[in-house]
């Protein structure tokens, strides 16, 4: 299925696997049209980018927000969320208040998004959410993220039924080498990126590109829908 001429709303493309998979969109020739809640990062993706991108403010967590996001930019062929912040601690320990907040970040957001998006959706089009591999294997402190992972791959086998014949899909990465380490220190993300690779089958940490190239597929291929696809360089089998 070709990509070109069609309209692709990147919620969280503005940095990261959204960004790299803007571009990815881009060079299947579609019009690309990213969003985020930051102005300033939305100008350097729309720079990143180059000409013919749109660039919208949202903050997806917010269903005025949403409607009207969706109402100012018209019909639109595919839609994917890569935006959402999760919360990492032991279950015992992380405060009840941070859980909400990760939960209102990217589930309820991805679900706020995918509902608002619907009237102006082309039926033959789709959406792709995305979770994460501890969803299905989480490490300890992990396990508020892993409830909100599996509600959202939940949730894209729900709609899969419900929004037929649009196609709903997920996207569940593993470790991925993006600006959400930026915090780390050169050495610390390093090391932490070093163990990992020794661990993994592939012998690497994944790239941006080597995930965006699943929203791509998963937009282009008309038989593929309620799917999660796990990205995770091995990770499950070790």
């Amino acid at each position: 299925m070709s990509l070109k001429g069609k309209r692709v709303v990147i919620v969280g493309g503005t940095s990261g696997i959204g960004l790299s998979t803007a571009k990815a969109f881009q060079d299947e020739s579609a019009q690309v049209i990213i969003a985020s809640r930051s102005a300033s990062k939305i100008s350097k993706a729309t720079q990143t980018l180059g000409q013919g991108v749109e660039g919208h403010e949202l903050d997806f967590r917010s269903e005025e927000n949403a409607a009207e996001f969706f109402k100012n930019i018209g019909q639109i062929d595919h839609l994917v969320v890569t935006a959402g912040e999760g919360a990492m601690g032991l279950f015992r320990d992380l405060p009840v208040s941070d859980a909400r907040d990760a939960f209102d970040s990217k589930f309820w957001g991805q679900y706020i998004i995918a509902r608002a998006a619907i009237p102006y959706l082309d039926k033959s089009g789709s959406i792709t959410l995305t979770s994460g591999v501890y969803g299905l294997r989480p490490p300890h402190g992990a396990s508020t993220l892993a409830a909100i992972n599996s509600a959202i791959e939940g949730l894209v086998r729900g709609l899969a039924v419900e929004l037929a014949p649009t196609r709903v899909n997920v996207v569940s990465p593993g470790i991925v080498d993006t600006p959400i380490y930026a915090g780390m220190s050169n050495e610390q993300r390093n090391n932490m990126f070093a163990g990992i690779s020794e661990q993994l089958p592939v012998g690497r940490v994944a790239k941006p590109e080597d995930i965006a190239e699943t929203y791509v597929y998963l937009a282009k291929n008309g038989f593929t829908t309620g799917t999660a696809v796990l990205i995770d360089g091995g990770a499950r089998l070790i």
